[in-house]
């Protein structure tokens, strides 16, 4: 279960609605609900009651409510077992408990910059 990190520096309090653009040099903790752009260097949380529909940036996303929308973290994605995420996953690790719903496209890039599709057509060699 996802924790209210101490360490947020913006909040999305529960009950609460934001839609825009947010971008922050820290770590975004959702518990509300949110409509727009977000991008961090740092970490997005979607907690429980957090219902998101948008496209996330970051270093770390830990989903445990619902979110609509395409992640590229750039280290680690965690689905907690009541999150929800329709939508593509394209990180170096992840992390996904049981109970988790979803739908859509998952890319592991296990950290490498090149294409996935390459590296794994060309790990199979000619015929």
């Amino acid at each position: 279960m996802a924790t209210k990190n101490e360490n947020s520096n913006c909040v999305i309090g529960e009950n609460s609605v934001f839609e825009g653009r947010f971008y922050v040099s820290g770590s975004i903790l959702i518990e509300g609900k949110f409509q727009g752009d977000i991008k961090t260097e740092d970490q997005v949380t979607v907690g429980p009651t957090g219902k998101v529909r948008t496209d996330i940036v970051a270093r770390k996303v830990t989903v445990a409510g619902t979110l609509i929308g395409n992640i590229i973290a750039s280290e680690e994605v965690i689905l907690i077992q009541s999150g929800k995420v329709l939508g593509n996953i394209t990180t170096p690790k992840l992390n996904v408990e049981t109970g988790v719903v979803t739908e859509g496209k998952v890319t592991i890039t296990n950290g490498r910059a090149e294409s996935v599709a390459k590296m794994i057509q060309e790990s199979f060699g000619e015929d």
